[in-house]
């Protein structure tokens, strides 16, 4: 798959518009899922409950889509997102306090006090979206490169072999596992650099 062929974030966005686009939010569920997720689990929900909050997110994104204008200008995809996302994991802590309340015999549900700690949401997303950039980024970065020497950088980065037993593998110098590792990592930060320039 050629760069081209991966949407920017704002170029999908433009692209969910349109319902019918299988594709279009297939590409997003594929990026967001697991972030939205992870947010939801770190927030102290169940995985039912996380899984819920997932789905939701991605209805309340549809609904937005038609009259949505994304501009960078006025604020951040991710900020948006995290909103989304923010406002769904309430609900699911709503219905929990309902249940428990109900659960107890009583009438009426206790009135919506959340204290919803928003500075430790933000630092989890923070942190989730990094994880998720460096991902998406790591996935662009493996389109670009040659099946062997991802398979180099595989071994020596990601599995932990020694530059030596590395070598030996794949029949090749320790010069070059360590040429390789250098060249592929940077062109996974210069992918991680255009994704936040798309996403931030």
């Amino acid at each position: 798959m050629t760069d081209e062929l991966i949407p920017t974030r704002a170029t999908l966005l433009q692209r969910l518009k349109d319902w019918q686009d299988q594709a279009g939010w297939q590409d997003f569920f594929d990026t967001y899922w697991s972030l939205i997720f992870g947010l939801a689990i770190k927030s102290g929900l169940s995985q039912s409950e996380a899984e819920d909050v997932v789905q939701e997110t991605l209805i309340s994104v549809a609904k937005h889509m038609p009259t949505f204008q994304y501009d960078p200008a006025i604020g951040s995809f991710k900020g948006w997102l995290l909103n989304q996302t923010r406002w769904r994991i309430a609900d699911q802590v709503r219905r929990r306090r309902r249940r428990g309340w109900y659960e107890q015999g009583k009438d009426f549900p206790p009135p919506e006090d959340l204290d919803f700690q928003d500075t430790v949401l933000d630092k989890i997303w923070d942190e989730e979206w990094e994880k998720n950039i460096f991902q998406a980024a790591t996935i662009r970065a493996k389109r670009k490169v040659e099946a062997r020497q991802w398979q180099v950088f595989d071994f020596y980065v990601v599995k932990g072999w020694s530059p030596e037993e590395t070598a030996k593998a794949f029949d090749i110098s320790v010069g070059q596992v360590y040429l390789i590792k250098h060249r592929v990592s940077e062109i996974i930060r210069l992918e991680v650099e255009q994704l936040k320039k798309e996403t931030n």
